[in-house]
């Protein structure tokens, strides 16, 4: 799993929160399965090379929002997520849809030149 991560320090978004979002991409695009056992958090900021701590909030914050569970003395793992709690790989780019077509109007591209230009970047 730990291959699926990584993290860009210069990135003007926080390294936790970058982490926090990836996993989560994980678990939705299912290449991270309920029960699924992640790395310790030790294992996780060495291979990231990024302070313990980091990691450990980016961790509790998934556990708070039920994304992932912890027990005492057993490893973190992904939870079993509600079917009301379903979540779609769709809705976590939604952020990034609506920064994408303010700056598509800013620039005055339409939305059929936006939608080509996407579909070229798809297909490639």
């Amino acid at each position: 799993m730990l291959e699926l991560l990584n993290v860009n320090p210069n990135s003007g978004e926080p390294i936790y929160r970058q982490l926090h979002e990836q996993i989560v991409r994980l678990i939705v695009g299912e290449q991270l399965h309920a029960q699924d056992v992640l790395p310790s958090v030790r294992q996780m900021a060495e291979f990231l090379a990024v302070n313990p701590m980091t990691v450990s909030r980016a961790i509790q914050q998934l556990v708070d929002q039920g994304w992932l569970e912890r027990r005492r003395g057993q490893a973190t793992r992904v939870a079993e997520k509600p079917a009301n709690q379903a979540t779609s790989g769709i809705s976590l780019l939604d952020d990034q849809i609506e920064k994408l077509v303010e700056q598509a109007k800013q620039l005055g591209v339409t939305d059929t030149q936006l939608a080509a230009s996407i579909k070229k970047y798809w297909q490639t």
